[in-house]
């Protein structure tokens, strides 16, 4: 059976061409002389991303292999100007991170609901013959051609937005302690693998206060380099505030398995050790009171312990304390981990724009605003009069 959550997608994307600039001249019998009236092309459509809370997979987005936005319309006489190119838009859920697939760059980050990035700029439409006259000039019989379209290949990646990620080898009970703790009912069974995809639940804390939990697939020893499941959902722990390791109370070696998880997420990406961790014992109610001492221990000393059981309701509550406490300390700030320090918007000022990719050493040429320097012309014959 095909699963329903899709967090990869890959889309060929490509904005629209701005419409050419007419080159007219006006000449009825009332006027035979009336000059230049050739209207302007009409710009491109722009490809936007928009964040919609209302979509937490990219599944509406696996079949859609292209987007396209409108070409412009061209100019025409009496100074008309041209259609503009039908934008587009691509919903995309909270936490989207779009790649480009060609060079792998980071292009751009899409973090909250409303939240608009452009992702492709349209073709600025050419200047029809009307806008080149002067005193010197009186009859122009050239316009400029419309910009052309920008197209680009993305890879769109979802990352989940969570408050608190569950971290821990399959059957250690993350699964379990989420359908307990929130109403989401993920799978649950007694062999290793049993949640393949993640699940969100939200907790409820007092005072009608609650955090959002993450349910993240189980991490064997290896899953850095791509054993398991893999790389494909230790990147939704990146977007976790806060990391909750869980082991079982009936491991052999509780601190080495805590060292293993750890060890993994710091070779797959070594930022995610900044966060604030947890460390959560599970199936405590296996354990006697003596046993649970003789463990404490040999446990790490640098992060808060629990011990608990979602059979048994032992240390739950105690468990919710302590992610509320590490949740809203000042030093615990959501980080959203990217290959760039900054979110990136495209929607810039293309001049902006171009100086930013002069700098970084890309060949292109600069137009000012109004585009009377360097402007290339469709230039026309005599014969190319309309005549009404």
């Amino acid at each position: 059976m095909e699963s329903n959550f899709v967090d990869y997608v890959k889309i060929y994307c490509r904005s629209g061409k701005g419409g050419r600039g007419s080159m007219h001249l006006r000449h009825v019998k009332y006027n035979p002389n009336g000059g230049p009236d050739g209207g302007d092309g009409g710009r491109g459509g722009n490809i936007y991303l928009r964040g919609n809370h209302n979509y937490w997979t990219l599944l509406h987005l696996k079949y859609q292999r292209h987007v396209f936005a409108g070409h412009g319309g061209n100019g025409g006489r009496d100074k008309c100007h041209g259609t503009d190119g039908k934008d587009e838009y691509i919903d995309v859920p909270c936490g989207t991170v779009v790649y480009n697939a060609e060079t792998g760059k980071y292009v751009c980050d899409v973090t909250y609901d409303g939240q608009v990035v452009m992702l492709l700029r349209g073709g600025r439409g050419g200047k029809g013959n009307f806008q080149f006259r002067s005193a010197t000039n009186q009859a122009p019989r050239y316009a400029q051609p419309g910009e052309p379209m920008e197209e680009m290949t993305v890879i769109m990646e979802l990352k989940l937005l969570a408050d608190v990620g569950l971290v821990g080898f399959p059957n250690a009970g993350k699964s379990t302690l989420l359908s307990t703790l929130s109403s989401a009912r993920p799978k649950i069974a007694n062999y290793p693998f049993t949640t393949l995809e993640p699940s969100l639940g939200i907790v409820g804390y007092r005072d009608n206060q609650s955090f959002v939990m993450a349910d993240i697939p189980g991490i064997i020893e290896g899953a850095s380099e791509g054993k398991g499941l893999g790389l494909r959902f230790l990147r939704h722990i990146e977007r976790n505030s806060l990391l909750l390791f869980m082991v079982p109370g009936d491991t052999d070696d509780i601190k080495k398995e805590y060292e293993i998880l750890l060890g993994e997420l710091r070779n797959f990406n070594p930022d995610m050790l900044d966060k604030h961790r947890v460390l959560a014992i599970t199936k405590s109610d296996l354990l006697d009171e003596e046993l649970e001492e003789m463990l404490r221990e040999n446990l790490p000393s640098d992060l808060p312990v629990v011990f608990i059981s979602s059979v048994t309701g032992k240390g739950l509550t105690e468990l919710k304390d302590i992610l509320w406490s590490e949740l809203n300390s000042e030093s615990n700030k959501l980080q959203a981990i990217t290959s760039e320090d900054v979110i990136v918007h495209r929607d810039k000022d293309m001049s902006t724009f171009a100086s930013e990719l002069q700098a970084e050493g890309e060949d292109i040429e600069i137009l000012d605003e109004d585009g009377d320097e360097d402007i290339e012309f469709i230039e026309y014959e005599d014969e190319e009069y309309d005549e009404e």
